[in-house]
């Protein structure tokens, strides 16, 4: 690994793009499974969102109307 020559080339950039290279390492690293990316938990926000239909249907007739919805 290159470490040294990222750390002298990061240190002569301005501030400006150090910060891009901050973000762009951020990204990269989200990228990769393990401990250092950033997990995110999974969000019921959508729950309730269909209770305006008021007939029962299958979920094969919901997904031919999520089609259609697009």
């Amino acid at each position: 690994m290159h470490e040294d020559e990222i750390a002298i080339k990061v240190r002569a950039l301005p501030e400006e793009l150090k910060r891009e290279v901050l973000d762009f390492t951020d990204f990269l690293l989200s990228k990769q499974p393990g401990k250092n990316a950033r997990k995110e938990k999974f969000k019921f926000d959508w729950e309730g969102g269909l209770a305006d239909i008021e007939e029962d249907i299958s979920s094969v007739e919901l997904s031919h109307r999520a089609m259609e919805w697009r």
